[in-house]
This record gives structure tokens, C-alpha cells and sequence, in this order.
């Protein structure tokens, strides 16, 4: 024994270091790419914080398992100088996510790729059946016959539901819109769907409004934001929802942020809750239409109120219900700006008609109610995407394989 170091040893011992910090760096690496905060693998290097030989390695494995796609040989913008760095894309046909969502009005089933984007859609049907199973069933059904439409591989299932998911259980707490029984057990019957239909991956349910604000984040209007609000109204009753740092806030047991109970109208209309005057019967297509004097129609609620909405606003009618329910909801607003200090606000369904309708009255109630407001106000934006509830359920789906690439596609 001479005592100097072997250099093949040494050598082995680093390129294993460099495997396993590889590894380690796959899921970080895909959701940056998810997420499009990657673009190049320059990027990729400095926001991973490793070498570009180990970011290089990472996304070579990410190509391999056909999530991303690597353009080594990119135009160089005009005026530059030096080569540019390889561009990273999500692959176009890689796996896919199946979505599904069920509201007041109907059910759609989807397919959903990484970066968000929307592959394949089924018809929405705009009967909601009274047995859950008998709907999700159906809703399945729609997604395995896209599946095999598309020959695409699918890594899980999610769904999105118009009401508040207890968790660990699973169960919806209040599916009032949908008339299904208080605490059907949804994240179980669909996941039972899924198996029986021969879809692969796991299964997951949450709340539709939680699951928009979660895509809004990811690819939206809710980019960049840390402490993301989310307030919406489909087509019925009003959700709320909060991310903190990238990852929904949903409290202890999954039901945080009923917004919909907040009281904006202390003589308005009886609420499902027993209460009176809540966000949920004060600001939701149902209300607007009441108010303007407008009967429903046997279009779906959310369509009737947003073509009411963006067609007559020159109508006094439609004007002064525009801005009875723009009052309460930027009360509501306020309220939660208050308790919550988010650093921004994203509107959805309604809501978004709303704002756009009149933008500055809404910001104004907002900022003369809440304290925050006065300091300097909260930017109000308008929700970006198509199908967010859809693409959020996907997003729930795509979380393991985000979480550990190789193992959730069984390359570990």
C-alpha cells in the first residue's frame, strides 16, 4: 500500500455522485420545464444550481423518458452573440393526463399534457345524473375512448368537482349544484372508475375551483405570484381558493377557503348554508340573471349570464345587476384581502365577465374596504385560461411524475 488514491475509484465515486444528484434533480427540472420557467438549459443550470454537465445529463434523461423535448440546435436571436443555449420544451406527444369535471350544467372529459396544454376533448353532456357513480362513470368512459382515439400514454386521472373534498377521505362535504348525497365518497368512485375502465396511474379528486387556481398558477394569470387568490363563480355558487409558494393552501382537512359563505348582503337572499346574503346566491349567474330580471333559459346558467353580460350592457338592467353584484363581490373581496393580504387576485367564470365589465368599480370597492387597498392596492386580473378546472385536475395527475419522474413511470 502506497497510500495514494486509486483514480478509477475516485473517478467511479464522482460519476455516482453525479447520478444520484441527477436523480435528485429530474422532478425540480421537469416541473421548471412544466411550468415554463426553463426555457433554455442555461436557465435550467442556474435555477437547479448545478453544473451544466449535470443539467445537460438531466435534461438528456428527461428526453429519454419522452417528457421533454431538447432543441440543440436553436436560430440565435438577431443581434447576439456566442451560440445560444439548447431550448427545452414539453414533449408534444408524450404521456398524457386524463381530466375529468363535473358541475351544476354538465361534465367534460379531457386530455391534458405537460405545460398545460389541452390534447383531446370529449362533448360535455349537460345532464348530471343524481348517482354519482352512474356520472363518473360516464365521464370515464368519455376519457378511455379519447385514450384510445389518441394511443397516447396516460399517467393518472383526476377530476374536479363543484364542491369543498374532505381529505384524507375523500369525500364531497356539500354537493348541493350536483344534488349528489353529502359526503359521496368521489375520489373512491372515481378512482374505481378508472381502474375498471383499464386506465393506468392513480386517481385523484378535489374542489374545481381550487384545482383553476392551482393551473392559473402553474400557466396562467396566477404566474409569479406567491400568495395567489383565486375567487370564482362557475355555474353555480362561488368557490374561493389559495396558493402559498406553489402548492394549494386546503387547511387541515382539505375545505379551507369556503368563500362562498362570506356575508355581503345582510337582507339578501337565503343561502343553502341556512345563512343569508353570501357570496355564493349574491354573485353567481343565477343571481345575475334574478337581478337583471331575466328568466333562465335552457342554456347552461354560466353561458346565459356572460352573453347577457358582454351583450347588454347598454341595457339599465343589465348595467345596474352588473354593478349590484360587482358591490357585493368587492366587498367580499376586501374582506379577504384583509385576512389574507394576497399579493395578487385572479377571477374566474362570472366574476372574470365582471371585472372586465367594469374594472375600475370593482378595484375601487376593493381598495376603499380593505386596508391593504388603501396602501397601494392589490392587482385584480382576469383568469387567462380555457377549461382551468380541467387542466387543474390534470395537474393533479401530472404531481407524482413531477414529484419523481422515474418512479411514477416505473423507470426507477
Amino acid at each position: 500500500m502506497n497510500g495514494k488514491a486509486d483514480p478509477r475509484a475516485e473517478g467511479e465515486v464522482t460519476t455516482r455522485t453525479r447520478l444520484e444528484r441527477g436523480r435528485g434533480a429530474l422532478g425540480p427540472a421537469l416541473e421548471l420545464v412544466h411550468t415554463g420557467r426553463a426555457p433554455t438549459r442555461a436557465v435550467l443550470t442556474a435555477e437547479l444550481g448545478v453544473t451544466r454537465a449535470t443539467a445537460g445529463a438531466v435534461a438528456a434523461e428527461l428526453e429519454a423518458l419522452g417528457l421533454i423535448r431538447i432543441d440543440a440546435k436553436p436560430s440565435a436571436a438577431a443581434g447576439s452573440q456566442g451560440r445560444p443555449s439548447h431550448r427545452l420544451a414539453v414533449a408534444e406527444e408524450g404521456p398524457v393526463a386524463l381530466a375529468a369535471q363535473v358541475h351544476a350544467d354538465g361534465f367534460r372529459a379531457a386530455l391534458v399534457g405537460l405545460g398545460g396544454s389541452i390534447v383531446a376533448t370529449a362533448p360535455g353532456c349537460e345532464a348530471v345524473d343524481a348517482d354519482p357513480a352512474r356520472v363518473l362513470g360516464s365521464v370515464v368512459d368519455a376519457g378511455a375512448r379519447l385514450l384510445r382515439d389518441t394511443g397516447r400514454r396516460c399517467v393518472g386521472a383526476g377530476l374536479a368537482v363543484p364542491s369543498a373534498v374532505a381529505q384524507p377521505e375523500g369525500t364531497a362535504l356539500n354537493p348541493l349544484h350536483v344534488a349528489w348525497p353529502a359526503g359521496a365518497r368521489v375520489s373512491e368512485i372515481f378512482a374505481d372508475c378508472v381502474r375498471a375502465a383499464g386506465i393506468a396511474g392513480p386517481a385523484f379528486a378535489g374542489n374545481d375551483v381550487n384545482l383553476a387556481a392551482l393551473a392559473e398558477h402553474r400557466h396562467g394569470a396566477g404566474r409569479g405570484a406567491r400568495d395567489l387568490l383565486c375567487v370564482a363563480t362557475g355555474h353555480r355558487g362561488v368557490g374561493g381558493a389559495l396558493v402559498l409558494d406553489g402548492r394549494l393552501h386546503t387547511g387541515s382537512s382539505g375545505l379551507a377557503l369556503e368563500v362562498g359563505h362570506l356575508t355581503v348582503n345582510s337582507e339578501g337572499r337565503p343561502c343553502y348554508c341556512g345563512s343569508r346574503g353570501c357570496l355564493d346566491v349574491e354573485t353567481d349567474p343565477l343571481a345575475f340573471l334574478t337581478e337583471a330580471g331575466r328568466e333562465p333559459g335552457p342554456e347552461g346558467l354560466l353561458v346565459q349570464a356572460r352573453e347577457l353580460l358582454r351583450g347588454g350592457y347598454d341595457d339599465p338592467s343589465v348595467r345596474s345587476a352588473a354593478e349590484a353584484l360587482i358591490d357585493r363581490l368587492g366587498l367580499g373581496l376586501a374582506g379577504l384581502v384583509n385576512i389574507l393580504n394576497p399579493d395578487r387576485i385572479i377571477l374566474g367564470g362570472l366574476h372574470r365577465a365582471l371585472l372586465e365589465a367594469d374594472p375600475e368599480r370593482l378595484r375601487a370597492v376593493v381598495a376603499d374596504r380593505s386596508l391593504w387597498g388603501r396602501s397601494g392596492g392589490v392587482p385584480i386580473l382576469a383568469c387567462t385560461l380555457d377549461h382551468n378546472s380541467l387542466v387543474g385536475a390534470a395537474e393533479l395527475a401530472w404531481q407524482p411524475v413531477l414529484d419523481d419522474p422515474l418512479g411514477a413511470l416505473g423507470q426507477g
